[in-house]
């Protein structure tokens, strides 16, 4: 039986950090109010294009593999914040690698993106298709956020991961998944003005307002996701107790305690980088398995369990099997253009385009 190894592993994440600090120098809130409700401390925001990101994060991944791009037969780029639709943006990353054999698709279902888009590629490669693949995880959010809102603007930024998966007889890598979305309640958290019902709308085409009811996303991403952990581990057969490392979606850390309490699960087997980059939609679960594998969390052997969720509202689960790659096999001198300017002072060209 084929299996779809995950061999390379790479992160991206802009240089410019804009803290709650920050935030409170234009809007009503405070460190002590963000922190205290979210867990967050700062948040990444992004001078390039959400391709640009994704492009160095594959780059990464891709040496921590020993691969080249011409090792890549499929990219899979889960995003909501694609550079352009069409052409999309997996094609632009295969350009900007070189990567001429790679087929391209691109994966839109928000926080859970980068997720979704490793079921794609790894039933792909599982099932004969092709036998690598780039993931992809990123977002650029920043230029689309409605920063007079309170709620929103302190939750989110900017940042990319990217996986490489190959064919192996080794059962490794995805052992069971599980996929969903309230698609009923896809209104409680949605963008207003980001999408081309819009396109002949408004003056600025990255205008937008948020509708976000936070306690009823709250009641929706963990039930979700727990009925999703449930599913996969019964699918696997594996128990609780045998996970070695819980890699959740980063997006408010009560939601993630809440959802360790009802996994019964020991705190101390959850991965939290939640404080350093906030909620980075696609990009935030891959960014966190990518951290807990360059931190030592993750080991050869080890059973992880990824649950998230994000606009929809989706939900997933993925029990991944790891390999024996822990150490990347080079590094990459690839590197994003020189930002000159603060977190503070992008958020500010921002607001003022919009202006």
């Amino acid at each position: 039986m084929t299996y779809a190894n995950i061999s390379g592993w790479g992160k991206c994440l802009p240089p410019a950090v804009l803290t709650n600090d920050d935030l409170a120098t234009f809007l009503e809130t405070s460190d002590e109010w963000i922190t205290s409700r979210t867990g967050m401390k700062e948040r990444r925001i992004s001078h390039v294009n959400v391709s640009e990101l994704a492009y160095v994060a594959c780059q990464r991944a891709l040496a921590a593999a020993g691969k080249t791009p011409q090792d890549v037969d499929l990219i899979v780029f889960g995003s909501t914040t694609f550079d352009e639709i069409c052409p999309n943006a997996a094609s632009n990353v295969q350009r900007l690698l070189g990567a001429e054999k790679a087929a391209c698709i691109d994966v839109s279902t928000a926080c859970t993106g980068g997720m979704y888009s490793l079921t794609v590629a790894n039933s792909m490669i599982r099932s004969g298709v092709v036998s690598s693949a780039l993931v992809i995880g990123a977002e650029c959010i920043s230029p689309i956020m409605d920063w007079t809102n309170r709620d929103v603007a302190v939750l989110f930024g900017d940042g990319a991961a990217a996986l490489y998966l190959e064919s192996c007889d080794e059962k490794t890598g995805v052992l069971a998944e599980s996929l969903g979305c309230y698609g009923e309640a896809r209104d409680i958290l949605s963008v207003h003005g980001w999408g081309m019902k819009y396109a002949n709308q408004q003056k600025y085409f990255g205008e937008s307002n948020w509708a976000f009811i936070g306690q009823e996303i709250f009641k929706k991403a963990v039930s979700g996701m727990a009925q999703a952990c449930d599913k996969v581990l019964e699918k696997s057969g594996v128990l609780a107790e045998n996970i070695n490392l819980v890699v959740p979606h980063q997006a408010n850390l009560r939601i993630i305690d809440t959802l360790v309490k009802k996994l019964k699960m020991d705190k101390d087997k959850v991965f939290v980088n939640i404080e350093k980059y906030g909620n980075m939609s696609a990009a935030t679960i891959m960014v966190a398995l990518v951290e807990a594998v360059e931190e030592g969390r993750v080991q050869p052997g080890d059973t992880l369990l990824m649950p998230a969720f994000g606009g929809g509202l989706t939900w997933s689960a993925h029990l991944i099997k790891w390999g024996n790659s822990i150490t990347p096999s080079a590094s990459s001198d690839v590197e994003l253009a020189k930002c000159k300017e603060s977190g503070l002072t992008l958020v500010e060209n921002i607001i003022n385009s919009k202006g």
